[in-house]
């Protein structure tokens, strides 16, 4: 992997290992995953089936924690943060965006939006919450409830809560996946978009190689450890690699 300055570090995994089980029984789902996610950089992450990715993404955002090893958002070991500390960091700092949309139904779109912040006694940056809205087109969808939204629609409100706060990283796992190929195709373009003119980081896991080619970056992960890498990305190279690991 690019060895890269701390300060260019938006998260981090060193050597982690994370088993569930034990015994004869145990299944390990990272088995020593070392990699490094630059600030202002989209990665994908991928790999067969199994091989770690989702529960790589969790450690990561500190949503599961690792069995040895360490995770970093930014130069914060999170295993050293108590339950509380670490709620904050993740409010603060992190953002989700999720397959499944994990949108509140008995809020409006807005009211979902605002959340984390609404949470955390803020207010959102009016000219940054407009500009959020207008970029996804759910301007005039604000007052809906989830029910009342396509899934196109309420993947773009999750993606808005997400950058609402300006978090230090998004982390997202296959969010393109309960989506029709528009939808889909919409939301990643705005990903990239917000990597690219906003610089922000996003971390991303995803099976499907047209999904993975909008970012900067693919990982590749086999048996719960990074095995490659490749920088700008095309469907068909990222096809070909998943071959050779038999996904």
């Amino acid at each position: 992997m690019t060895t890269q300055t701390i300060t260019d570090i938006a998260a981090r995994m060193d050597n982690g290992v994370k088993t569930y089980g034990e015994g004869d029984a145990a299944v390990h789902a990272l088995n020593g995953a070392t990699a490094e996610f630059g600030r202002g950089r989209f990665t994908a992450i991928m790999g067969p089936s199994g091989s770690g990715k989702s529960t790589m993404l969790h450690c990561l955002a500190g949503l599961d924690t690792l069995t040895s090893g360490a995770a970093y958002i930014g130069d914060v070991d999170l295993a050293t943060l108590k339950d509380k500390d670490l709620t904050l960091l993740r409010r603060e700092r992190v953002g989700f965006i999720f397959q499944s949309f994990n949108l509140i139904p008995t809020l409006d779109a807005q009211e979902n939006i605002v959340l984390p912040l609404t949470i955390a006694g803020e207010k959102p940056d009016t000219d940054w919450y407009n500009q959020i809205i207008e970029i996804l087109g759910i301007s005039d969808r604000l007052d809906h409830l989830p029910a009342e939204l396509s899934g196109g629609q309420q993947q773009r409100v999750a993606a808005a809560r997400a950058l609402v706060s300006k978090p230090a990283i998004i982390f997202a796992d296959e969010p393109s996946g309960n989506l029709d190929s528009k939808s889909g195709a919409e939301l990643l373009a705005f990903m990239r978009r917000a990597v690219k003119e906003f610089e922000q980081t996003i971390v991303m896991v995803t099976h499907d190689p047209n999904t993975a080619a909008y970012a900067d970056r693919v990982i590749f992960l086999e048996d719960g450890v990074f095995v490659d890498e490749m920088h700008d990305p095309t469907p068909d190279a990222i096809l070909d690699r998943l071959k050779q690991l038999g996904a």
